[in-house]
């Protein structure tokens, strides 16, 4: 099976302020350069990382992945989606993972794949107390339905239209699935980890 990755760090940041949140340290790295740490490529036939950001996407580059260029994040995430797959034109399923969830380990994300690959015409996520979170893969029957997708309607929307087909893996530590859309919610899961806080 061709798994792909897709990388989503195109987003506009319009609610964590006028930083692009990305570039924004998290112990010493910008939070997409925690998100590529977090990719276990030799998992992945190819990995897509979708930005507008020329600082990500030359990192993407030097990194060995595929970088794709997103004219036009405001249009929402759904054209960071069809770039992703689009590229990965060829995947018979595909991550999508975000670039704000700094806590989110490599170890649980080649666990999630093994769990999708003992179910694999299912799509998988992570969650915790039942509460899903990303990254989410999706096997290729749900490719047209995710290209279909217009403005900010994401990969939820297809969940939505399909719960039956949705298996949770659930996950040790509820922070792995926390993201940072607000400067506040950065700030707090900062404060969470600090002094030799545990961490997943």
């Amino acid at each position: 099976m061709k798994l792909g990755c897709v990388l989503m760090a195109a987003g506009a940041s319009v609610r964590f302020g006028e930083e692009n949140k990305l570039l924004v340290p998290f112990r010493g790295e910008p939070l997409y350069r925690r998100a590529f740490s977090a990719i276990p490529r030799d998992l992945f036939h190819a990995v897509a990382a979708v930005s507008h950001y020329e600082e990500i996407l030359a990192a993407a580059r030097e990194e060995g992945f595929l970088p794709v260029y997103n004219p036009a994040p405001e249009d929402g995430v759904s054209l960071t989606v069809s770039l992703g797959l689009r590229a990965l034109s060829d995947a018979d399923a595909a991550m999508f993972l975000v670039a704000d969830q700094p806590l989110l380990s490599k170890k649980t994300v080649e666990e999630l794949i093994a769990f999708f690959l003992e179910a694999p015409a299912y799509i998988a996520a992570p969650a915790f107390g039942g509460k899903r979170g990303n990254p989410v893969i999706f096997p290729k029957a749900y490719f047209s339905e995710l290209l279909a997708l217009r403005g900010d309607r994401g990969g939820s929307a297809v969940i939505k239209a399909h719960p039956d087909a949705l298996r949770l893996y659930p996950l040790r530590d509820e922070r792995e699935r926390f993201d940072v859309d607000t400067a506040e919610a950065f700030s707090d899961l900062s404060k969470s980890t600090e002094n030799g806080g545990n961490t997943p």
